[in-house]
């Protein structure tokens, strides 16, 4: 089955050389490679994405975030099967085709990889990479989880650059089997792309964050599954957009997200259920937040939420 890759970027030309390197290298014959130029200064991501063959180009003459980047490669891709992968990724070796073998089924809408924590200093030191995520799962509290956030993926598990996961290595290892879960990361998912159409894509006003959670919940509304495949691995550098100490405007923004996606998926009784467990998860959440220094971003984004 023939898919698109959509790279979203906006100002890491350099990370983006790497991710473009990797699927190059990688990708099935005939896979089509769009990169999303959102509003980058100076056009240096269309710059650097005309340089390498075959790659197609979508300029944006202003920035409006992830989900209106993504949507707009979207729009243009003509594979049945998308991928949206971050400018900060690097594939390995195999991992479209254990992704794309599942959507052989239509009850499958997304495939979520296995996505290592790409972390220069433990490479060095020849430490065991962290699980960025295996999956997302939803509390309907209100809150969302990377599953395996963290945790350590055994070294003989993991793929080099010249040659694909070995499965037999992975009896000891978290997550080692394909598995149904709640949602796929939009840093690395694979998605059918009539079923993402369907669905209405990614929530503009989102901007970033929690968009793939709110999409996962339409997309399983419409009949869709969504199925975790650790055969395809891919390597995620954490934070080089925003650093590891996110600023107000973004911690507000987390906070509105998460909010939204509550109230525009969990309805009637569900609703009416699970208030109580979300007003425990908030009450905890605003402690642990004023104990960090951050209460004041993460109250004006619930409000934000509440007031639409």
């Amino acid at each position: 089955m023939q898919m698109s890759v959509v790279i979203p970027s906006h100002a890491r030309p350099d990370l983006l050389a790497l991710c473009l390197a990797s699927v190059k290298r990688f990708a099935p014959p005939g896979t089509e490679i769009i990169v999303v130029d959102d509003g980058s200064p100076h056009g240096c991501i269309s710059q650097r994405a005309a340089a390498v063959d075959g790659v197609k180009v979508v300029r944006r003459s202003r920035a409006g975030g992830f989900c209106a980047a993504a949507n707009a490669g979207i729009a243009v891709a003509s594979a049945p099967v998308v991928e949206l992968l971050n400018d900060d990724s690097e594939v390995t070796p195999g991992w479209a085709e254990a992704a794309l073998a599942w959507f052989a089924d239509r009850r499958i809408a997304a495939v979520a990889p296995l996505v290592l924590q790409n972390d220069p200093i433990r490479r060095q030191r020849g430490l065991p990479p962290r699980i960025d995520t295996a999956g997302d799962d939803y509390d309907f509290g209100g809150f969302a989880r990377k599953r395996g956030h963290g945790l350590l993926w055994p070294l003989s598990a993991c793929p080099t650059v010249d040659c694909s996961p070995q499965p037999e290595s992975w009896r000891h290892a978290p997550f080692p089997a394909p598995e149904f879960v709640f949602g796929a990361s939009a840093c690395a998912a694979f998605y059918r792309r009539d079923a993402l159409l369907a669905a209405g894509g990614f929530p503009e006003h989102f901007g970033a964050y929690f968009e793939d959670i709110d999409l996962s919940f339409r997309l399983q509304r419409l009949g869709g599954r969504i199925v975790y495949e650790p055969r395809s691995v891919v390597w995620h550098r954490l934070s080089s957009s925003y650093g590891r100490k996110p600023g107000r405007r973004t911690l507000e923004r987390q906070s509105c997200n998460e909010e939204r996606v509550f109230w525009r998926n969990v309805r009637g009784r569900l609703r009416w259920k699970y208030l109580p467990r979300h007003a425990a998860v908030l009450a905890g959440k605003a402690m642990r937040r004023f104990q960090e220094g951050t209460f004041l971003p993460w109250l004006m984004g619930r409000l934000r939420a509440v007031a639409g």
